[in-house]
């Protein structure tokens, strides 16, 4: 017998969780990738430590394309893009994971919509119409191709350590987000956190991103130094009410579990709540910008374990990212 229905129990994890505070105690592990191949046995265990025990985890050393000179040019990129008038970006608009979307994802944990625009890209869906002419941003479409290939090598060097030490095939989730099938559907996502308005009453209430769990297998987020209010709170603390902040650090990229990989590990690694908080009185108030890479098994994959009953990547992801943008249309229009 399975131990848990399928009536989405990650939607009910996001729904009930708001308020609680912020607290320094909790240390995000950093972990470096140097020497990967000698060193795969160590990484894969501190790795493990880390997704156990926190959730959230920073790694270094990375060197598979992802710089802090490349990074900053994929963040000087996006900013042009957010750049471009309202009118150009709406050609663009959000479907099925691929597009543009102005203040149109509502957490369930708040039922407001973010106080941020994102755009999304998921090369199998993205066709022509959804970048931008060269005209308009010149090199963008070739550099962000890339940068999203870059981003998924670093990730499958960390999903091939958690393969190991689940007793998985050490390609078991290179082959589930195998880049050239049709099914693909790795998510690499610019966004931009709207300044805050400080003459309006309620400039500091809020959330600019309200607590969440990932819908994939894998989250890497880029932050830029300066811009911080990322928090989290580990899955096996999410009733504590403590979230700890994670620092935005040049050259670090910061990791955490979805929801697919809870599924596939039978709850051994938890997804992680994060949400972005609104800035304080005193502290930085302008935009904050950050580029996150999820890998998303492909949609034909099936996700199969003890506790949970078989769904396919493509079904699991469309009802996640249904809930979230239930509210999509009347909230774009704002």
């Amino acid at each position: 017998a399975r131990a848990v229905a399928d009536d989405m129990v990650e939607l009910q994890r996001e729904a009930a969780m708001g308020g609680g505070q912020e607290t320094a105690a909790r240390a995000i592990p950093v972990i470096s990738l140097e020497d990967f191949e000698e060193r795969k046995a160590t990484i894969a265990d501190e790795l493990w430590a880390a997704a156990t025990e926190v959730g959230f985890f920073q790694l270094v050393t990375h060197d598979e394309g992802l710089s802090p000179r490349y990074v900053d040019e994929a963040f000087a990129y996006s900013a042009a893009f957010f750049a471009l008038p309202h009118e150009v970006k709406q050609r663009m608009p959000l479907a099925n994971n691929a597009g543009w979307e102005y203040k149109a994802q509502v957490r369930p944990s708040t039922g407001t919509a973010d106080k941020k625009e994102s755009y999304q890209i998921t090369k199998t869906r993205m066709g022509d119409q959804l970048w931008p002419a060269e005209q308009q941003l010149p090199g963008f479409r070739a550099f962000m191709e890339e940068f999203e290939r870059a981003n998924w090598r670093v990730a499958m060097k960390v999903l091939s350590c958690f393969a190991l030490k689940l007793g998985m095939p050490e390609d078991f989730f290179a082959t589930a987000h195998a880049p050239a099938s049709p099914e693909y559907q790795s998510t690499l996502r610019l966004l931009h956190y709207l300044p805050v308005d400080t003459s309006a009453a309620d400039a500091y209430e809020g959330w600019r991103a309200g607590a969440h769990t990932d819908f994939d297998v894998l989250t890497m987020v880029h932050q830029r130094p300066g811009q911080g209010g990322l928090q989290v709170c580990p899955g096996q603390d999410r009733d504590s009410g403590l979230w700890s902040p994670v620092p935005p650090l040049e050259g670090v990229v910061t990791c955490n579990v979805g929801d697919m990989l809870q599924r596939w590990s039978d709850d051994r690694l938890q997804s992680t709540l994060h949400r972005v908080r609104m800035p304080k009185p005193g502290e930085p108030t302008g935009p904050r910008y950050s580029l996150v890479f999820f890998a998303q098994a492909n949609k034909d994959v099936t996700i199969e374990s003890a506790n949970y009953p078989p769904i396919t990547a493509g079904e699991f992801l469309r009802r996640r990212i249904a809930a979230n943008f239930a509210g999509a249309k009347s909230a774009s229009s704002t």
